[in-house]
């Protein structure tokens, strides 16, 4: 007589059927040898789209240090302009290309199946593609900067600048990897947004779906929408530095300014396709650590919803000083303080959440913690931004550097960090150390606010953007050394991550745990069945 598990209790705690764990076993054995490149399990493939975003977001941190020492102090020449300039646009663009974006769509590769019932991601194949694509592109941009071709025009490439102006390779290069990265993104949001609309569990309404599957398929719509521009504005670059066809050239009928529209048409959506799964990881982290059901389901949702329509109102924020017209101007200023209405209405849920839970003090709960300092006060300077004569005072200084690091570092790598902490037990049945993880964000948060918050008053007091010295007796010596004591800073709290994740990594592999009491799906296997058994 079989005996059934009692309603409700899933997974089964009964024993598996002999010889089932083992064909189970057969089936998912991890491939080896070559035949490693053709994994396309969506743990294998998430866990290497993680290690590589970090692998770039070290390497692009390393640059970041070379040239915060040079502007440590006046006059420097640690470095020349022409490697200065290659220095920060390596950085902004693997940051924002090759870490930013890659390292949420990992997040949820990994995560997704597991916490929608799915047995695996819909297209595998697709998936593994993605990141495979992703990779090759990112590999073939970085290694430009050792073969002194790295491109030297910013992460944005302005045109005439960087098809008239720049001569060599490093343009084309940009070009190259950006279009595999683009590309990547794209077919990785097809496949985050049948996995979440067709491969729930059986009961899972949407109106039941976690958080986070709500901020991944907002975010994977908005990649939709927003990447095709991007990927046609470099085309046309390509097309002009190539075959000497004037789309940006204006004295042959071209127009500089249709970079701009193309290219922040992707850039502003991309700052919310950062954040909102961050957004997402936050409400679940909070909700868990606190010990109380979410407080406003549906205000948060209706908030991610409204933050990815507002997100394609204000790409033209980038745009005051490039000389749009008056209503242009002013309904784009209107767009930036109206997005600011659901990012408060999140903020105002989780600290609702708090307030009616008793939080857990742990690794993950104090980068949240960290994560609301930040991400306000980010938020605060952007609505400063968003006033026009405000925005004309300090546009291309320093004070549009700090505001873009808060909203980014407190808004989305703070959020991955606490991410890594929380469901690190997921991967090998091991905690990342606690103890450890104190220090971590110790550094991390006080390294950060050094490094970062001086730069407002540098931008203030008319420090330009993308300058590889300054003169001396200005009133930015002082400011600037102490961004570069707290990027070191910054920089060591990494580092002691980056340590404990290796160490725990080689750790032998243990039964997973739910560490946190966590009543979400993703934690629900037990000894005898996974969560997609």
């Amino acid at each position: 007589m079989t005996v059934s598990p009692a309603p409700g209790e899933l997974p089964s705690s009964l024993p598996r059927p002999a010889g089932e764990l083992e064909q189970l076993e057969r089936a998912w054995r991890p491939a080896a040898g070559w035949r490693y490149f053709s994994r396309v399990n969506n743990t294998q493939i998430g866990l290497l789209y993680v290690a590589t975003a970090m692998v770039f977001f070290v390497l692009a941190g390393m640059l970041a240090l070379i040239m915060r020492t040079q502007l440590a102090v006046p006059d420097n020449t640690l470095v020349s302009p022409q490697l200065y300039n290659q220095l920060f646009t390596m950085h902004g663009t693997v940051m924002m290309f090759l870490f930013a974006i890659p390292v949420v769509e990992a997040i949820a590769v990994y995560m997704l199946p597991n916490m929608l019932g799915a047995r695996d991601m819909p297209f595998p194949r697709l998936g593994a593609y993605a990141y495979w694509a992703y990779a090759f592109g990112g590999t073939a941009f970085f290694i430009t900067i050792f073969f002194r071709v790295a491109p030297d025009g910013g992460w944005f490439m302005y045109p005439p600048l960087t098809s008239q102006y720049s001569a060599g390779p490093g343009a084309d290069w940009y070009l190259l990897g950006i279009g595999f990265i683009e590309i990547s993104a794209i077919a990785g949001a097809i496949e985050l947004i049948i996995g979440v609309l067709f491969t729930r569990a059986p009961g899972m309404t949407l109106g039941k779906m976690p958080i986070f599957a709500w901020a991944m398929l907002i975010t994977a719509l908005m990649i939709i929408f927003a990447f095709p521009a991007v990927i046609a504005g470099t085309t046309l670059l390509e097309l002009e530095r190539s075959l000497d066809w004037p789309f940006f050239i204006a004295e042959r009928g071209g127009d500089p300014i249709l970079w701009q529209h193309l290219f922040w048409f992707f850039g502003h959506p991309e700052v919310y396709i950062i954040f909102l799964p961050a957004a997402g990881l936050v409400t679940m982290m909070i909700s868990t650590l606190a010990r109380t059901p979410l407080v406003g389901y549906r205000a948060i949702v209706l908030a991610l919803l409204a933050t990815g329509f507002f997100g394609f109102a204000v790409w033209a924020h980038h745009m005051f000083t490039a000389g749009l017209g008056v209503l242009e101007t002013m309904l784009v200023s209107a767009a930036s303080f109206a997005v600011s209405v659901p990012a408060a209405i999140q903020i105002f849920s989780w600290l609702a959440t708090l307030w009616q839970g008793r939080l857990r003090i742990t690794g993950a709960a104090l980068f949240l913690l960290g994560f609301l300092f930040t991400f306000v006060l980010g938020g605060l300077t952007g609505v400063m931004v968003a006033v026009l004569p405000f925005d004309w005072q300090v546009h291309d200084t320093y004070f549009v550097v700090a505001h873009l690091h808060y909203v980014l570092i407190g808004g989305m790598v703070f959020p991955v960090f606490a991410a890594l902490y929380h469901w690190s037990p997921l991967v090998n049945g091991h905690v990342l150390s606690e103890r450890l993880a104190r220090w971590v964000f110790g550094l991390m948060f006080v390294g950060f606010n050094v490094a970062f918050f001086p730069m407002h008053i540098s931008g203030v007091l008319g420090m330009p953007r993308r300058v590889y010295t300054y003169s001396a007796g200005l009133g930015l010596d002082g400011l600037n050394m102490a961004s570069t004591i707290g990027a070191f800073m910054l920089a060591a709290g990494v580092a002691l991550f980056v340590f404990d994740a290796l160490r725990t990594w080689f750790r032998a592999e243990t039964e997973n745990s739910n560490p946190w009491q966590a009543s979400t799906l993703e934690w629900a296997g037990n000894e005898e069945y996974g969560v997609r058994s």
